[in-house]
């Protein structure tokens, strides 16, 4: 459990690094449109960082052999850590990265007319987004862990290995 305590906050502090990158470029105010294209190439951190913390645990492995099923619970533990940090991370990132995402999100989809400025305020909220942040960590990683854990298991490859040399 202490392999996947420290990929999850790992994983935690990748997100918090991106926050920092899309403030730092605009998208969080002034290119905030661009913001839902951008903030889902996070998947590609996320996957590498599911793939590393796999790779590490079958390292440490008595036989450095790991069945789908020890990969994918693996991964989900990891994913238990984010989930549970995941208010912390709302918290940090609306009050110290950026206070005013909130607003400028709401000004955005009521100027477009997306949203509603009630459907708004009630989306574009402290609460709603920890709540889909902590479901959001809990599904995707779920998902991410069965299928990085299908590509980094290793104990269905040697059987086969051995069957195709006798």
């Amino acid at each position: 459990m202490l392999k996947e305590l420290k990929w999850g906050i790992l994983f935690s502090g990748a997100l918090l690094l991106w926050l920092c990158i899309e403030r730092a470029v605009g998208l969080h105010d002034e290119y905030i449109e661009y913001h839902r294209y951008f903030t889902n190439l996070f998947i590609v951190v996320a996957v590498l960082i599911y793939i590393l913390a796999l790779r590490d645990k079958r390292q440490s492995m008595a036989n450095q052999e790991m069945s789908w099923a020890q990969g994918f619970l693996s991964g989900f533990l990891i994913a238990v850590v984010v989930a549970v940090l995941s208010p912390l991370l709302q918290i940090i990132a609306h009050y110290l990265i950026t206070p005013h995402f909130f607003d400028n999100m709401i000004e955005m989809v009521v100027t477009n007319g997306t949203m509603s400025v009630e459907a708004a305020n009630e989306y574009f909220s402290l609460q709603s987004y920890i709540i889909q942040s902590v479901i959001g960590a809990l599904l995707l990683g779920t998902l991410t862990s069965a299928v990085v854990a299908f590509f980094m298991r290793t104990t269905f490859h040697d059987t086969k290995r051995k069957r195709h040399r006798t």
